[in-house]
């Protein structure tokens, strides 16, 4: 059986185009690294990379787009909503055909060891590839961005787990680690008011009461003058995305704000939507086999 891995490494630009092509262009150089796609958000600052390939191409892949974001991007000259630690912020693994997690968390700390060593970046383990259990929360991991790490690192509890305990003057800190299929979805809101957005977001994640596979910030859309619902969906078969929009919309009520679009950054599973497909044609006895493509498939 063929070997696939996905991997979505998130880096800190989203707003000059010629250093995202040259990064995703440095990807594609990789044999057997094939880039499925690129969303960028100039709001955030900050572009999510989709890729495949086995282990071997991923690997090169990854150290390919260190080398271009290391020598692009400056975070000292960053300006962004998205919360950042890292010219490349994250690098996640996930398992998707012909190969298990445990193997795409030795593939992290292997791939994690290398940056560390390449390009004196520290690096942290994070989801299951967390070396302690603190550390599986990615946002925990980030908190305090890269203007607070110069301070957080030198605390023997936030000692990095490969690489020196010394920030990156421009290139910061990462954190690498395995997980499953992550859908980073967002919920935009019809007005400018970003406490209402703080306030639903506080409302729908887990660490404030809410669902407890959903992650949840509320951030400014400059140029649509509107706010979001920004989340990371962690597991969207036992926190579906109809059910996430559903809340959010039951709490915007009571600001008396309405949805006014929703957007999915990268790639979804199929499963996903036709779940809510289901949901809201309320279709009796839906069988993904029932689409032909899925059916096709199948041949």
């Amino acid at each position: 059986m063929k070997t696939v891995i996905e991997s979505v490494p998130n880096f800190s630009e989203g707003q000059r185009g010629e250093v995202i092509s040259a990064i995703v262009n440095r990807v594609k150089e990789v044999p057997g690294a094939k880039v499925l796609d690129i969303s960028s958000d100039p709001d955030h600052n900050r572009s999510v990379l989709t890729m495949v390939g086995d282990q071997d191409s991923l690997k090169g892949a990854i150290l390919g787009l260190f080398e271009k974001a290391v020598e692009l991007i400056d975070l000292t000259k960053h300006q962004g909503e998205h919360p950042r630690m890292g010219a490349v912020d994250v690098v996640p693994f996930v398992p998707i055909k012909g190969i298990t997690m445990d193997d795409c968390i030795s593939l992290s700390k292997e791939v994690g060891e290398e940056i560390a060593e390449k390009f004196n970046i520290p690096v942290y383990f994070y989801e299951e590839s967390a070396t302690r259990e603190e550390r599986r929360n990615l946002a925990h991991i980030r908190k305090g961005q890269f203007e607070g790490f110069f301070e957080k690192i030198k605390l023997p509890e936030w000692q990095p787990d490969c690489g020196p305990a010394k920030v990156h003057p421009t290139a910061g800190a990462v954190a690498v680690g395995a997980r499953e299929f992550l859908i980073a979805y967002n919920v935009n809101l019809g007005t400018d008011n970003l406490e209402v957005a703080s306030n639903i977001a506080k409302a729908v994640r887990h660490i404030s009461g809410g669902f407890r596979y959903v992650k949840a910030l509320g951030m400014t859309m400059e140029e649509r003058k509107l706010v979001q619902v920004s989340m990371n969906l962690v597991n969207y078969k036992k926190t579906p995305v109809y059910r996430v929009f559903e809340l959010i919309r039951a709490e915007a009520r009571r600001y008396g704000v309405p949805i006014v679009g929703s957007e999915i950054v990268g790639l979804v599973p199929n499963d996903a939507l036709l779940g809510a497909a289901e949901y809201y044609l309320q279709i009796e006895n839906f069988s993904p086999s029932q689409v032909i493509e899925n059916r096709l498939a199948e041949e």
